[in-house]
């Protein structure tokens, strides 16, 4: 455990707890987040999720965007529906960029885990775009997502950032209940 894996830890879990509550905050959280977990990804060859951290800090910036100039209700951030046509055609888009992801850090890097490496970061991208779009959809994906993480950092030896998605797992949870009681409170506003 180094002091820069626990103070990514701290801020990350900041950015998802500001999430859940849909705090414009959170966006700033997650931007400085992603920075410090860069670094860290790159010194244990986990150049997917390297790769992965430089993406989020644009979908940030385009899901601070999306909220501050979305819809509001009562001041607060407002839940927008998802298709299941739209989540099953994102899903398979997501899983076929994470084999192509995969096969290049397999055939040029000397990635550690190229295929799931890949796979995670595709789907990571997709829950983080959903959760800019104010999907209830996103929490549903990043509980599973990060049940695999936690795995994934274990096998790496990164028990801090393990800890911190099996955290997450929780918070996910939380988060997909919390918008859920938030979207039927919405729904009764209408």
């Amino acid at each position: 455990m180094s002091p820069l894996e626990i103070f990514s830890v701290i801020i990350s879990v900041i950015g998802v707890a500001l999430t859940i509550k849909r705090n414009m905050w959170c966006w700033l959280f997650n931007i400085v987040a992603c920075f410090l977990y860069a670094y860290l990804f790159y010194e244990y060859k986990l150049y997917g999720e390297t790769i992965l951290q430089f993406f989020f800090v644009s979908m940030h910036f385009y899901g601070f965007y999306h909220w501050l100039k979305g819809k509001q209700q009562d001041h607060e951030i407002c839940i927008e529906p998802i298709t299941i046509q739209l989540v099953v055609g994102q899903m398979i888009l997501a899983a076929v960029g994470g084999f192509v992801f995969g096969w290049s850090l397999h055939t040029f890097t000397d990635a550690a885990l190229p295929w799931l490496d890949s796979q995670l970061a595709a789907f990571s991208l997709l829950a983080t775009y959903w959760t800019s779009r104010k999907h209830i959809a996103t929490w549903v994906l990043w509980v599973f997502v990060d049940i695999i993480y936690v795995g994934m950092f274990l096998y790496k030896d990164l028990f801090l950032t393990a800890a911190l998605y099996a955290a997450l797992v929780a918070l996910a949870a939380f988060g997909w209940w919390q918008w859920t009681q938030v979207r039927h409170k919405q729904a009764l506003n209408v």
